[in-house]
């Protein structure tokens, strides 16, 4: 994953990221003084929920700009820069909490993901997490792909997108039992009228790389005008999510 944010629209424009992650938290068994490591953390928001509801928590992400913006929104956090699939801890954590990020890690990277956290938990330790599952923003990316393929361009689908079965053949791999997965639809609702091609323009970059400005934005205008009739309703914009939601345990 190596994707430049815009850090301040993120956090002013797309607060549902880590508004759909508040229920997440409910799957983690609290205990005394629980450690837990916020794996993609961003701006902070979930970390200081963690961090509300009792655990001592430790945020990490790889973006040095989010990670500002969380230092400064909260002070009396914990905050460190690192690479998800490559980490060390300085010492084991209880919970490996992690909300809407490891579909940014390419297939083949996922094992070093695993491992990673693998190691920095306790025996018994807790793994907690949800990302785009499988069929995620189908409605989007198949309209982006033809508008990509219309100039002859090729769409290089730049997300992971896993079914329960493969993920939890990976986890049960890497050592972990699973004991909670679902996968789940969650038509999401977007902000302003321009709310779809916001959304493009900040979550779909890998595949415009060396296109145009011109040409992005036709292909943009066209991909918005395609799925007008299917996302946009009730007034507003929407994106058509799909989640995969598991808790896992070391063994």
């Amino acid at each position: 994953m190596n994707i430049k944010w815009d850090a301040k629209k993120y956090t002013q424009d797309f607060s549902f990221v880590h508004q759909y992650g508040n229920d997440l938290t409910e799957l983690i068994d609290k205990m005394d003084q629980t450690t837990v490591l916020d794996l993609g953390c961003g701006n902070g928001a979930l970390t200081q929920k963690l961090a509300e509801e009792g655990m001592l928590v430790l945020g990490m992400d790889a973006s040095g700009d989010l990670l500002q913006i969380a230092k400064e929104k909260h002070p009396g956090l914990s905050f460190l820069e690192g690479d998800a699939t490559n980490f060390t801890l300085p010492e084991p954590v209880d919970v490996v909490f992690s909300n809407a990020v490891f579909h940014w890690i390419e297939r083949k990277k996922q094992p070093d993901l695993l491992q990673c956290v693998y190691r920095s938990l306790n025996p018994n330790g807790q793994f907690v997490f949800e990302f785009g599952g499988h069929g995620n923003n189908a409605l989007i990316h198949d309209a982006l792909k033809a508008e990509f393929e219309k100039p002859g361009f090729s769409y290089q689908f730049p997300f992971y997108f896993p079914t329960i079965g493969e993920y939890s053949a990976l986890l049960e791999r890497a050592g972990f039992k699973v004991t909670y997965a679902i996968l789940f639809d969650r038509m999401t609702e977007l902000q302003g009228e321009n709310g779809l091609s916001d959304w493009i323009h900040m979550f779909i970059k890998t595949p415009f790389e060396n296109i145009s400005e011109a040409a992005q934005e036709e292909i943009i205008t066209e991909t918005v005008k395609k799925l007008l009739n299917k996302l946009f309703y009730d007034d507003k914009w929407h994106a058509d999510y799909v989640r995969i939601r598991m808790k896992a345990v070391k063994e």
